[in-house]
């Protein structure tokens, strides 16, 4: 089977060809024709199997007949970088249909996006969080929608997004067409796709094997010698581009920085960073300026480079599903590859599940030449965050002096002004008063507390 046997468009299919794509992939053989009819899809896939064409490429054909300039299509994604990597597939194999699509997602000024929505376009990619902002606002009308398309919707139950694709649904016609893609379905994607879509028809590919270009390989090795043991991999590895895994966003950056300090062009990714900075770690990454991104998963989401040659678990996933989602980025256009992790006798739970899930015993390594003796330190800090700096005091204002009175923009006096007591001179009305016992001048009430008497004005 080939892309001719669809029947896009000639001008979807121009797009096609200008890609290079020839032979479509599994998911994209069940799914497409499935997508062209206009029914409901869900599809069970790992990363790297094609599932992005898989609903774009539709999409795009059913789209040229219609009108335009109204939001007809909407695919909802976790993650910035997932979002422009699916904007880019519309892009390039829209290239000759002329059909418009905008990126809308949070970290960046809104005001753009809102100012393309007015123009008008026919495919919106969205994260939840700022396109609930837009449709809370009004600025976006899905009232003409036709095609909703949920992809990694087992990473957005992950990162707490179900509640906002809930309220997200309220917005968009009931008459629609839903495809929900996910590489993992546990228990809340099943009950989401039982709320959303209707009689649909199941895709299931790949989901529970990875590729088998990739080869794997357990490095057992104490917590604190990891780093040592990273440097070493890639100083006796011959690797091309590298893709490391790590549990945190300051675990990556602490790793990343090392990383270049030991000589490596290197970058992390994580959800710290300014979106103009993940689209260089990412950009760099893909056209080889540098050649090893650390990441974290939900970071990592979006990273579509088919040349990855390594990838390394500097912490082994929480997961045996996420151990194949990682992994899934290696091997990929038939081309062999590594799968690298890490592990200490913590993860022996996890490791377990992993090679049931595989089905096989992972292959334990160790490196010839390699100091697995030294010894732990009493507190390991490598990864410790740098103590917050203390603010700096007030000044105390001198006995005697006076601050200046504040006044608002009427010149009456506020909360914050100076009281008779703070002057140097005597309040009559607390003279005599003390902290602990003691008596007080007739006329002060104790029971008022500090600040209670008339001379604050009373209650």
């Amino acid at each position: 089977m080939d892309f001719d046997d669809f029947k896009f468009h000639p001008q979807v299919c121009a797009g096609v060809t200008a890609i290079g794509y020839h032979t479509p992939t599994p998911i994209q053989t069940q799914a497409i024709p499935r997508v062209m009819q206009g029914g409901d899809v869900m599809g069970l896939a790992q990363t790297g199997t094609g599932k992005t064409a898989a609903f774009v490429l539709p999409m795009l054909h059913r789209l040229l007949s219609g009108s335009r300039s109204h939001v007809r299509g909407l695919i909802i994604a976790p993650t910035r970088e997932l979002a422009e990597q699916i904007n880019e597939s519309i892009i390039e194999l829209g290239k000759e249909t002329g059909i418009r699509s905008l990126t809308i997602y949070g970290g960046v000024n809104a005001k753009p996006q809102v100012a393309k929505l007015k123009q008008g376009v026919d495919i919106v990619v969205a994260c939840p969080g700022r396109l609930l902002d837009h449709l809370n606002q009004g600025n976006l009308d899905l009232s003409h929608l036709e095609t909703l398309v949920l992809d990694e919707a087992d990473h957005m139950f992950d990162m707490g997004f179900l509640p906002d694709i809930r309220r997200i649904i309220k917005y968009i016609p009931g008459k629609r067409q839903t495809l929900l893609f996910s590489a993992t379905m546990p228990d809340e994607i099943r009950g989401l796709a039982h709320e959303v879509l209707q009689d649909p028809a199941t895709v299931q590919v790949d989901t529970v094997a990875p590729a088998k270009t990739v080869s794997h390989a357990l490095y057992p090795v104490e917590p604190h010698l990891k780093t040592a043991m990273l440097l070493e991999l890639l100083q006796l590895t011959k690797t091309e581009s590298v893709l490391v895994f790590t549990r945190t966003k300051y675990r990556a950056k602490r790793l990343g920085e090392k990383l270049v300090k030991s000589g490596y062009r290197a970058a992390s990714l994580q959800g710290n960073l300014s979106q103009n900075r993940r689209q260089a770690a990412l950009s760099g990454f893909r056209d080889g300026s540098f050649q090893i991104l650390v990441a974290t998963d939900i970071a990592a989401r979006g990273i579509d480079v088919s040349l990855i040659s390594h990838v390394i678990n500097y912490d082994i996933p929480d997961t045996a599903d996420a151990y194949i989602h990682r992994i899934g980025r290696t091997g990929r256009a038939a081309r062999n590859g590594n799968a690298y992790t890490l592990v200490s006798g913590e993860d022996q739970i996890m490791i377990r599940a992993i090679e049931r899930m595989l089905g096989s015993p992972l292959e334990r390594c160790t490196v010839d030449g390699f100091d697995y003796s030294v010894a732990s330190p009493r507190k390991n800090t490598e990864f410790d965050r740098p103590p917050r700096q203390p603010r700096p005091r007030r000044k105390p204002a001198r006995q005697g002096q006076a601050k200046p009175v504040q006044t608002n923009q009427q010149g009456d006096q506020t909360k914050s002004s100076t009281r008779a007591g703070r002057t140097g001179k005597k309040n009559p009305n607390r003279s005599g008063l003390r902290r602990g016992r003691g008596t007080a001048p007739l006329g002060v009430n104790l029971q008022a507390g500090r600040g209670g008497g008339q001379g604050r004005g009373g209650r």
